[in-house]
Order: C-alpha cells, then structure tokens, then sequence
C-alpha cells in the first residue's frame, strides 16, 4: 500500500512539475518566441537546463519554506498528494486557457487551505510571504520606472538591431579544426543583441527554476518520501516535460497574442523581475512572478511617460500623461532585434521635459484588451481554486 501511494505521490509531483514548465516557460521566453529569436523546440531546451539548474542552487531554500515551516502538519504521503494535486490541477485549467499563471501563489494557497482546514497554518510564516508578495511588486515598480524615466530612449538606442536572413553563426571548416563564425549577413550588434534576448530567457528560467521546483516537489520532501537532491531532480525533469509539450499555447499568448510590448521593454521586464524573484528564493520566499513582471511593465511605462515633466514642472502641478503605451514611442524608430532597420541618425532622445506627450501611444495600442483581461482574471481565480479545494478536502474529508 505505501509503494502504491508513493508511486501515486511521484505521480502528481511529475503533473504539478508538468503544469509549471508549460506556464514558466511561456514567462521566460515567449517575448524571444515571438520574435523568431529562438524557437519553441530551442525554448523547451534552454528551459529544462535552467529551471534545474535554479532549482538545484538557489530553490532549496524555497523546498525548505513550503516543505516544513509554511504548515506545522505533518506531512504524510496521502496529505502530499493533496495538496499537490490540487496545485497541478489548478495549474492545467490555466494552462489549458494559455494563460501563464503564478504558480507559486497556487502552491502557497494549496497548503495554506492544508493548515486552515487543520488550525496548524503558520501564521508567522504566511504573513512574511504575503508581505514580500506586497512589496516586492512595488520595489519592481519603481526600479523599472527609473529605468524608464532616466534610461530607457537611450537604452533604445545601445540595442537597436535589424535581424538578418540566415544562420546566426555557422561552421568555419577551412581550418584544421571546424571553429564557429558569425553568418554570411550577421553583424557584431546583431549577434550581441540576440545573444543578450536569449541570454536573459535562461536567467529568467533560472529565476522560475528558483521559485517553482519547490511547489510540484516541497510536500514530498516534508513528508520525508523523497531527499532533498532527488526531489529537485524529479522536479526539474517534469518541468522540461511541460516546456516540450503544453508550453507551446502558452509561448503563444505571450509572445504573439497578450501585448505588443516592444523586445527592449521585455528585456528590462524579464531582467528587473527575474532579479526581484531570485533574490526573494533566496531568501526562502516564494514569489509571484506574474504580479511582479506585470508591476515592472507598469513602472517602466510611467517612468517613460514621465520624461514629458521635469519635476519641477511637476512641483508646480504640470502632470504627465500616463500610459504604459509609452514604451512603445520608439519600437519603429529603433527596433531591437526583430526589428527592420537600424539606428536612424534623429533617434528619439530628448531631454526630460521636452518630449511631446501626444507622441506617446495609448495603452490600447500596446496591449490587446480581450486577452489581457482573460489574464488577469485567471492569475487570481487560479490561486483561489487550489486554496478552496484544499482547504473543502481537508476539512471534511478524512485525509490521513
């Protein structure tokens, strides 16, 4: 009976780490999907390495927090299987809609329905988490709005690159030994900046490998059924099973179908929230990636519609016109990569305070609105169904 269960627990694990790779991935490298920067097979590759890599280094820290200080319970295999399966399931409704949900706030809601139903949460704990979940939005915010504010039209500038027809780099055979080259049309610039959008799809991966291979392993490791190292490998291994599967919707969403967010603004997005979320794994905090990437678009959009104020002209009651569609003001004068042309030589850098605000897009130019509400209203009935589900079951149901 207890080789049943525990095969029944590996089970669920795998299905909860299925669900996260087709959500993750999505995050991490939809923007360099979308852009033909990287295909969807490469994606899944990069991916897998990543995740697992965060997860052996960094995601311990998080394993320990869900797994043995978020709830007093004592986690048996039955109690494990649980909690997991209704995080996994939860996980497939969003990813069945293409919708990348916050898979951390489900796992949390998960067990956190787990020590309501049993009087063992721990209250402690949990108010940490929600505290980070609260300022680490806004710490997102305002460094993203100074980088819009103070950096972002020459940023624009520095990674304006046209992509090229052909191979990236090929094989030098004219030597000895074969030895890579840049392609017959790629340019240094070209190479860098497509380098940097895939560069920061792994660091992003790794952040999410960080934070996630906890919530499909954490409840098995408490219980004692699996050691620490060969959970983050079964962890790992299930999230590269969903990125070369049931991500491919997911990839879609946000590379083609959610926003028109140029690939510099994405850029900033993934590195400011990938950080953001690293730093809080190592600290032991689960983090929502999703509420955190979604408040750094915010920021950056602000700090970029407020370069048409100085703040004095702000002291004396001038305000900007606020938009996120401010981060596309300069997508088709300086394309990055994916982009056709290159730096126009009247590129977009005036000083704060003298820019024309009716130059600034509107939001509605930037985000498709249908698809951005089906989003949002997700990412919150998500985390809600696992914490209902798990708490209905634990509470009135005889779970050893």
């Amino acid at each position: 009976m207890v080789e049943v269960l525990f095969a029944v627990g590996i089970a669920v694990a795998v299905f909860v780490g299925f669900n996260i790779g087709g959500s993750s991935t999505g995050v991490a490298f939809g923007p360099a999907v979308g852009s033909d920067t990287v295909s969807k097979f490469g994606a899944a590759i990069l991916m897998t390495v990543f995740a697992l890599l965060g997860g052996w280094t960094v995601g311990r820290e998080v394993v320990q927090t869900l797994g043995s200080d978020l709830v007093t319970t004592t986690f048996t295999l039955p109690v494990s299987i649980g909690v997991l399966f209704f995080i996994g399931v939860a996980l497939f409704l969003s990813n069945v809609a293409g919708v990348p949900a916050s898979t951390s706030m489900t796992a949390v809601g998960s067990m956190a329905g787990l020590g309501l139903a049993r009087g063992t949460l721990n209250w402690g704990e949990m108010g940490q988490i929600v505290s980070w979940w609260l300022v680490s939005p806004v710490i997102a915010f305002w460094v993203s709005a100074v980088v819009g504010r103070y950096y972002y039209p020459r940023l624009v500038e520095w990674f304006a690159v046209t992509q090229t027809e052909g191979s990236l780099v090929v094989l030098d055979r004219s030597g000895a030994v074969p030895r890579p080259v840049l392609g017959p049309n790629t340019t240094r610039r070209e190479f860098v900046g497509t380098s940097l959008v895939v560069g920061i799809g792994c660091y992003m991966a790794f952040s999410a490998g960080a934070s996630n291979v906890a919530n499909a392993v954490a409840p098995l490791v408490g219980s004692g059924s699996l050691a620490m190292n060969e959970a983050i490998l079964l962890g790992g291994g299930a999230i590269g099973l969903g990125a070369f599967t049931i991500a491919r919707r997911t990839m879609d969403t946000v590379g083609n179908d959610l926003t028109d967010l140029p690939l510099l603004a994405a850029l900033v997005v993934a590195t400011v929230s990938s950080t953001v979320v690293t730093v809080l794994s190592a600290l032991g905090v689960p983090a929502s990636f999703v509420i955190i990437a979604t408040m750094s678009i915010v920021g950056l959009g602000w700090g970029r519609a407020t370069r048409t104020v100085t703040i004095a002209d702000a002291r004396e009651g001038d305000r900007p016109g606020v938009s996120v569609g401010a981060l596309a003001a300069d997508a088709s004068d300086a394309p990055t990569v994916g982009g056709e042309g290159g730096i126009p030589e009247d590129a977009d850098t005036s000083p704060i305070g003298q820019e024309d605000r009716e130059e600034l897009p509107r939001a509605d130019d930037l985000f498709e609105p249908a698809t951005t509400a089906r989003v949002i209203a997700l990412q919150n009935v998500v985390p809600a169904i696992a914490t209902v589900a798990s708490f209905l079951l634990f509470r009135f149901f005889p779970v050893a």
